[in-house]
């Protein structure tokens, strides 16, 4: 385990090490052979050398110590046994590789003539022989799968598992001709903000101010029957439910298990005992007025939520008759099949609350516990879940709700009619004193920080506080986080958006407690991790969508095309950056493989956009750069306006004379989107709407409403209206053309 006291142990107790040329020269070469990159260009095109403190923190979260000489020859030892496979005195528990490619195997030296079987999925069995040269290829398998190699007169702790995936993603094509249509179709869908989904209903509880699983349900089915054939969701990874004031989607304590804030009340029990139990914990009625609020205020309708999931969960636990054993028996088989993974998850909810009850300082996560349950295996831990068994087992039945909830949205999108249907959103990383990092301490970079460097959006750089995987973990252990963390991303959805998928290249990390600007680039196993998302992508029917914006590596988007995962294009970034005035980009010259965009979540819509609502608020927040102000850039969007309304003329998506500033050409905007030949164009339920604000302003915490933004009708009516229809089919119209 790397905490940051175990960081501190490898630091010097006396003043700062004196590092000599060879000694800097070793450090160097170690960190390049580790994977980090030494020196680095920033988006200026100014060169920096990682300082050397940087590189030694980086180092020991690798579990690469790197004080001394003798340490750094040591750790370069290690580092080029495993160039050989022998990870951790054993050869790798999984090697990828293509369908219909041969697979060599680097370790394979000690293979020479002897006999192989592999043994597929389904049982069948395949024998060869290597070669007597030092090559050791298997042959080619044509299947996808995780299938067995095992080898004559070698003894393995285990059989070698040969991951072999699709050349490609399952794509927008492969769920069309999946439902029977063409698949040359360009089909469309929403985005929406989960939490923002709002439900008021006259006959019964509504969502006491926060959006659920059960609304998200309805959306789906009203998306559909509007044409959509996907909606993409906000990421609904695990939060902390004994820290309401942690509510970012993008800070999650883990993303191998669901948001329980969004678990739907009325569909544990149905809607007489959620009215019973709504009228227990909130007799005074406040749950009325946190829906009426168009700001959500997530500590209180999560308190609220969870009370009445509590009173449900009691119930259910102590009814006696049929209906409630067989829910009973389908939670006791959900427990049993999450494991480890769901039971670790529940036992730290329950000690989060507990612990944080008695101190509030204990609310900062794992880190800051008591020394005796920062193991997860200890006995500490054992002895508490002995002793709470009851509180476990509600954090497991809320779980259970949401994968449950989760699963009855996608299968009503589907049953509506999407050919995609949920795009689930899959968060860079998870929070670092959350559950995932407390039960998976040797897969997580301790004391590291994900972020990213100075660009032109944030000239101090950024650190997200979120923790990364570990390459050496992820080699050592065969992948296995990283396979949990997709397959829990795939469960319930018909595709996945990765967030900052430029992640399966490299990561900034930051050493905990410095600036973003003192992180360096540390290098992953792409070609690894892509098939490995190549193939769980087809085991489960869903296509992938990468979110490649901000400084991409170069040729990193014409590799992912390659492998069938969708990019991102957004309207506000499509320009013709090489000619003078910066026209925006002909919808014609639009990428056909990546997914198109009117705008996201970090960025205005396009009302917002239009009437420069985004100016206003950073010149409120003061946030502009010292080479900016706020009379630059009103001037700047006029101008950008006419371009882009000239765009909309040139492109037959509009006509006639540019609109003033307080009529946005959202159907315009839409329809010319639309027209690109994107796989699949998606716009934010925001701009269906009209709405001027973003979900998400980046640079600010608790100065604008961040994540907070409800939408202004019930979801049973939130797609009607004449413009929101005449939008909708403007953007389906656009799909259309060719």
């Amino acid at each position: 385990m790397h905490d940051t006291e175990h960081h501190a142990e490898h630091e010097p107790r006396h003043g700062a090490i004196a590092d000599d040329e060879s000694l800097i020269a070793a450090l160097h070469g170690l960190a390049e052979e580790a994977g980090i990159t030494v020196v680095w260009q920033d988006y200026r095109g100014v060169v920096h050398t990682v300082s050397n403190k940087t590189l030694r923190s980086l180092l020991a979260a690798l579990e690469l110590p790197a004080l001394t000489a003798e340490n750094i020859a040591a750790s370069r030892m290690h580092l080029a046994a495993e160039a050989q496979g022998h990870v951790y005195d054993r050869l790798p528990p999984l090697v990828t590789a293509v369908v219909g490619a041969p697979i060599a195997l680097a370790f394979g030296a000690s293979f020479a003539g002897k006999k192989y079987r592999v043994t597929l999925e389904d049982g069948e069995v395949r024998e060869g022989r290597f070669a007597d040269d030092r090559t050791a290829i298997v042959d080619a398998i044509e299947r996808f799968g995780y299938h067995r190699l095992e080898v004559e007169g070698i003894a393995l702790t285990l059989p070698i598992t040969l991951a072999i995936a699709p050349a490609r993603c399952y794509g927008v094509g492969d769920a069309l001709a999946e439902v029977g249509r063409d698949a040359d179709a360009r089909p469309w869908g929403l985005a929406v903000q989960l939490y923002s989904i709002s439900r008021r209903r006259d006959d019964g509880p509504g969502d006491g101010g926060l959006g659920d699983y059960g609304s998200l349900a309805t959306l789906a089915q009203r998306a559909a029957h509007r044409g959509a054939d996907a909606l993409a969701i906000s990421p609904v990874h695990a939060m902390f439910s004994a820290d309401l004031h942690r509510y970012s989607p993008y800070g999650p304590s883990s993303r191998l298990l669901a948001n329980v804030l969004h678990v739907d009340p009325c569909a544990v029990l149905g809607d007489r005992a959620c009215a019973a139990a709504w009228a227990e914990v909130d007799p005074e009625g406040l749950s009325s007025k946190l829906e009426a609020n168009p700001l959500i205020d997530w500590p209180a309708s999560s308190r609220l939520r969870l009370a009445v999931l509590r009173h449900l969960f009691d119930e259910l636990m102590t009814r006696a008759d049929h209906e409630a054993q067989g829910l009973r028996d389908d939670l006791v088989a959900f427990r049993t099949q999450g494991g480890e993974v769901l039971e670790s998850h529940a036992r730290f909810e329950a000690l989060h609350a507990m612990l944080s009850a008695d101190d509030a300082s204990m609310l900062g996560g794992w880190r800051t516990w008591p020394a005796a349950v920062r193991d997860p295996h200890g006995e500490a831990v054992a002895a508490f879940a002995e002793k709470h068994r009851d509180d476990i087992a509600f954090h497991a039945f809320l779980q259970w709700q949401a994968a449950r909830q989760l699963d009855a949205a996608h299968r009503a999108a589907k049953s509506a009619g999407m050919a995609i249907g949920i795009v689930a959103d899959l968060a860079v990383g998870a929070d670092g004193s959350g559950s995932q990092a407390w039960s998976r301490q040797r897969d997580m970079l301790m004391g590291l920080s994900i972020g990213a460097p100075p660009d032109m959006l944030n000239a101090l750089g950024q650190s997200w506080g979120l923790a990364a995987f570990s390459p050496r973990a992820l080699k050592s252990t065969g992948f296995r986080a990283w396979i949990a963390m997709l397959r829990a991303a795939f469960a319930h959805a018909g595709g996945v958006r990765i967030d900052h998928v430029l992640g399966l290249v490299r990561m900034w990390l930051v050493p905990d407690g410095d600036d973003p600007v003192e992180g360096a680039y540390l290098r992953y196993p792409f070609d690894d991790l892509l098939r490995l998302v190549a193939l769980e992508s087809w085991r489960h029917r869903a296509i992938v969508i990468g979110e490649d914006l901000g400084t991409v590596p170069e040729g990193l988007p014409e590799r992912l095309a390659a492998a069938g995962l969708l990019g991102i294009k957004v309207l506000w970034f499509e320009r013709q950056w090489h000619v003078p005035g910066q026209p925006f980009r002909p919808q014609h010259e639009w990428s056909n493989g990546a997914l198109a965009v009117t705008t996201t979540h970090d960025l205005p819509t396009i009302a917002g956009w239009w009437c420069g609502r985004d100016i206003g608020w950073r010149a409120e927040l003061d946030l502009f750069g010292e080479h900016s102000s706020e009379e630059l850039e009103r001037t700047a969007r006029e101008a950008d306006r006419n371009t882009l309304w000239t765009m909309l003329c040139e492109s037959g998506a509009a006509y006639g004379e540019r609109p003033p500033d307080d009529r946005p050409p959202i159907a315009e905007a839409l329809r010319y989107v639309g027209s690109t030949p994107a796989p699949l164009a998606i716009t934010p339920i925001d701009d269906a709407l009209g709405l001027v604000e973003q979900p998400n302003l980046p640079g600010t915490i608790n100065t604008h409403p961040n994540w907070r933004l409800r939408l202004p009708a019930s979801v049973d009516r939130v797609l009607d209206g004449d413009e929101i229809v005449a939008r909708l089919a403007a953007f389906a119209e656009g799909r259309k053309r060719r």
